[in-house]
């Protein structure tokens, strides 16, 4: 097949850690053709949704991990599978390039399903889940955010719209910074803010369950550095092996018929303790230390569930 990659530049990423490599990687090994182009290069120009962007071959050699051939402007619909794999800020760029991808359909495949990508993002999907979920709430008036963090007295405030632990804090019975957070935020952004009962088993990790077209196949446990709340890769947190409890399973059983129907074949899902958090499909991580743990091949999974979806339009 010949397979697009929409993603942040190929030749900075870590080849050890980033997902979308590993999907390209495993592509090439299974014989499809691979091609590369950056979000800003992707277009409508009348009646078409093109891009920009080269061919490309992978090796697993940091610095020397990808050559990339001659500018090429395409057309998508000439590809198989379009991967929609560029990271966050869902802001109105990200939000942009899923209306255009959704125009490819339904002759090419496009992965996530990029209506639902839209329609879900990390922190709304959960509360279709509210029963699997921490107490919750999402507002932008001050006086609402207050009266929840009065109830629950150590909460975890972030943006609706971060990734990656960016502006993630966490207020206890002894802060006295909501207001001053809510200032700052509100003062450079429209969006509204995010506010959770805070999870103490946060402290044993935050659980990454990878789920393939619905199906659980594994999980990392993240662990926060030494003082720190967060445990996010991208600020310190450390990947361990870890095994799925029943509670994982249960939640993802729970989730996966819906995923499965709205085209979403790689999520990843965060857990702390009994709770689900966070339901990410938009480029969601986690498979290289996943296999490096579990000895599976799950970029080899997520390419069965694609290769059977797409034989099947």
């Amino acid at each position: 097949m010949k397979i697009a990659f929409q993603m942040d530049p190929i030749t900075s990423v870590d080849i050890n850690a980033d997902s979308s490599f590993r999907l390209a990687e495993e592509a090439q090994a299974r014989g499809h053709e691979l091609f590369y182009y950056s979000p800003d290069h992707l277009a409508y120009e009348e009646g078409e949704i093109t891009a920009k962007g080269h061919s490309m071959v992978v090796r697993r050699e940091q610095g020397n991990h990808v050559d990339l051939g001659p500018l090429e402007h395409v057309r998508l619909k000439d590809f198989d599978v379009v991967w929609l794999r560029q990271d966050p800020p869902f802001d109105m760029h990200y939000i942009t390039s899923t209306h255009l991808l959704d125009r490819l359909a339904p002759e090419v495949l496009v992965v996530n399903d990029p209506f639902w990508v839209r329609n879900y993002p990390e922190k709304l999907l959960v509360l279709d889940f509210p029963e699997l979920t921490p107490p919750t709430t999402i507002a932008r008036d001050l006086e609402t955010i207050k009266a929840f963090k009065k109830k629950h007295s150590d909460v975890i405030l972030k943006p609706l719209y971060g990734n990656g632990g960016a502006g993630v804090f966490r207020l206890d019975a002894t802060d006295r910074n909501l207001t001053s957070l809510h200032e700052l935020f509100t003062g450079f952004s429209r969006e509204p803010l995010i506010v959770q009962k805070f999870l103490p088993d946060v402290s044993n990790g935050d659980k990454r369950v990878i789920l393939v077209n619905g199906e659980a196949v594994g999980a990392i446990n993240r662990v926060p550095a030494k003082g720190e709340t967060r445990s996010n890769m991208h600020v310190g947190g450390r990947p361990e092996k870890v095994g799925l409890t029943e509670r994982d399973l249960e939640i993802c059983a729970k989730i996966g018929p819906l995923l499965r129907e709205k085209g979403q074949i790689f999520v990843g899902i965060d857990v702390i303790g009994d709770y689900l958090t966070e339901i990410n499909v938009t480029s969601p991580t986690g498979i290289q230390e996943l296999e490096r743990f579990d000895g599976v091949n799950i970029a080899e999974k997520i390419w069965e569930a694609i290769e059977a979806k797409r034989a099947a339009l």
